[in-house]
C-alpha cells in the first residue's frame, strides 16, 4: 500500500459509511420523528419556500454580471475553501498576502442576504428554524439546499457573490491595522478538505502550498496569542487545517462586531457568554485536579481558563473528555443579545458575534443584513431570543439522538464523520441516508 493510500485509509474519506440493517434504520427514523415533534423541528420545507428558492437559482450568471459594477471584483485574487470532506455547502473562503509589516487576510462569506432577506418566504422560514440542526448522519437545513448548496455556496471555478471581511493585521501585535467590510464577487480556485489542506502544507510543490503555509503561520500565532490572553481552548490537539479555519473565522467575526459596536454604534446580534461563579469554578477545578494523571499548577489556579488549558495540554489523552465534561458542567450557555454587555467569557473577547456562517445560522444571516443596511430589524430582541432558543433545542435534540445511537450499538462519532447506509441481509445497499453533516464546532466558539 502506498503512503498516500495508507493515509487515506485512516481518514473518514477512506473508511466509507457506517452500515446499518433495515431494522436499525427504521428505529433511527422513528427516533428522529419523535425528536422533531418534541422540539418542533421542521424536516420539510413548505412548498412556497421551495418554489421561492428554486426561482432564485435561475439566471444567476447574468445576475452576477449585473452586480459586478456595484461590487469589489476579487475574482483574480487567489481564493480557496477548506471544509470537512462531507460538507454540503461552502459559506466561507480565504485569501492571504504578506507585506513587510502586515498580513492582509480576506475572509469571504457567501452573500446569502442577496437572496434571502426580510419579506421573503425563505427569511421567514429561517427565523422559524433558527439554525441548521446536525444530527449524526442527518441534517435539517435552515435554508433550502437547492439554494444553499448552489448559488450561495462558494464552489470552485464559479463566480459567486460574497460579503468580504478584509483585515490588515500587524505582524508584531496581531491587532487590526485596518478593517474593511464590503460586497464582492469572488472566484474560488479550489475546494480543499481538511485532509487535503494538511497534505498541501507538507508538500512545497503542491498548488496553494505557499498560501496555506502563510495563513497557518498567521493562524498559529493568533491561536497562541488567544491562549496567552486567557481564551479557553477545550480541544488542544487540533491539526493545522482546523487551526487555520478556527482562527480566521474568529478574527473575522471579531472584526465585524467591533466595527458594528465601536465604529457604527448599532445594535446587532451579539454572542454573549456569561462566566461561571467562583464556587462553580472551584468545583470544576477540584474535580479536574482529582483525576488520575492530572495536576493543575498552583500558578494557574487563580485563572481558571488558563488552568484548564494547562490541564488539557499536559494530561494523558484518556483524561481529556473528563476534563472537558467537568468544565462544560459549570459553564453557562452562551446566548444571543442585542447588546454585547458582558462579552464572551470562554473566548475572553469583550465583544463578539457571528458573521461567517449565514447559510446555517440565523444570527449570521441577520448580522449580514445589519452590516449592509446599517440598520436593525425592528424585532431584533425577539430574533435574538428565537436564535438562542432554537440553538438550545437543536443541541438537545442532537445529544438525545447521539444517546439513542449508542443504545442501538452505533458510534455517534463514526456516523458523524462517515455517514450511514442501510444494507439488507446480503450486504447490498438499500438506501443512503444522506451525507453526514458538516461539523460546526470550529466555526462556532
Amino acid at each position: 500500500m502506498s503512503n498516500d493510500a495508507q493515509s487515506q485509509a485512516g481518514t473518514a474519506e477512506g473508511q466509507g459509511p457506517v452500515e446499518v440493517s433495515i431494522e436499525v434504520a427504521r428505529q433511527l427514523e422513528e427516533k428522529r420523528e419523535e425528536l422533531f415533534e418534541e422540539f418542533e423541528i421542521r424536516d420539510r420545507f413548505p412548498s412556497e419556500v421551495r418554489s421561492e428558492a428554486r426561482a432564485r437559482t435561475e439566471g444567476i450568471q447574468a445576475e452576477i454580471e449585473d452586480e459586478i459594477d456595484e461590487r469589489t471584483d476579487l475574482r483574480d485574487l487567489t481564493t480557496w475553501t477548506t471544509d470537512p470532506v462531507d460538507a454540503q455547502d461552502f459559506d466561507d473562503a480565504l485569501s492571504i498576502e504578506e507585506g513587510e509589516e502586515t498580513y492582509t487576510l480576506w475572509v469571504h462569506i457567501a452573500d446569502v442576504t442577496h437572496y434571502v432577506h426580510p419579506g421573503s418566504e425563505m427569511w421567514a422560514e429561517a427565523v422559524e428554524r433558527g439554525n441548521t440542526v446536525y444530527l449524526p448522519g442527518y441534517t435539517i437545513h435552515m435554508l433550502p439546499p437547492v439554494l444553499a448548496e448552489t448559488v450561495c455556496s462558494l464552489v470552485p471555478e464559479e463566480d459567486r457573490l460574497a460579503h468580504t471581511v478584509e483585515m490588515e493585521i500587524d505582524k508584531e501585535t496581531l491587532s487590526f491595522e485596518n478593517v474593511d467590510i464590503y460586497k464582492s464577487v469572488v472566484h474560488s480556485d479550489e475546494r480543499l478538505t481538511y485532509t487535503q489542506c494538511e497534505r498541501r502544507l507538507d508538500d512545497p510543490e503542491a498548488p496553494l502550498h505557499d498560501e496555506n503555509a502563510l495563513v497557518y503561520e498567521l493562524a498559529d500565532q493568533l491561536h497562541e496569542q488567544r491562549k496567552e490572553d486567557g481564551s479557553l481552548v477545550l480541544n488542544p490537539s487540533r491539526d493545522r487545517a482546523h487551526t487555520i479555519i478556527e482562527e480566521c473565522m474568529l478574527k473575522a467575526n471579531k472584526a465585524v462586531t467591533h466595527e458594528l459596536m465601536w465604529n457604527r454604534g448599532v445594535e446587532a446580534m451579539y454572542r454573549v457568554h456569561p462566566q461561571p461563579t467562583p464556587d462553580q469554578w472551584d468545583d470544576a477545578l477540584r474535580e479536574i485536579n482529582d483525576l488520575d494523571g492530572v495536576n493543575i499548577s498552583g500558578a494557574n489556579w487563580d485563572d481558571p481558563r488558563k488552568a484548564v488549558n494547562d490541564a488539557l495540554e499536559n494530561s494523558e489523552k484518556r483524561a481529556l473528555n473528563k476534563i472537558q465534561r467537568a468544565v462544560l458542567k459549570v459553564m453557562p450557555r452562551a446566548k444571543y443579545m442585542n447588546d454585547p454587555f458582558g462579552g464572551h467569557y470562554a473566548l475572553n473577547f469583550d465583544i463578539y458575534g457571528h458573521f461567517t456562517s449565514p447559510i446555517r445560522r440565523l444570527s449570521d444571516l441577520i448580522n449580514h443584513w445589519i452590516v449592509h443596511e446599517n440598520d436593525v430589524p425592528e424585532d431584533l430582541v425577539e430574533l435574538c431570543d428565537r436564535a438562542s432558543e432554537r440553538q438550545k433545542d437543536g443541541e438537545t435534540a442532537e445529544r438525545l439522538y447521539k444517546q439513542f445511537l449508542e443504545e442501538v450499538g452505533l458510534d455517534p462519532h463514526a456516523v458523524n464523520n462517515r455517514g450511514i447506509v442501510t444494507v439488507d441481509e446480503d450486504g447490498a445497499v438499500v438506501n443512503e441516508e444522506g451525507l453526514p453533516p458538516e461539523r460546526i464546532d470550529l466555526r462556532d466558539e
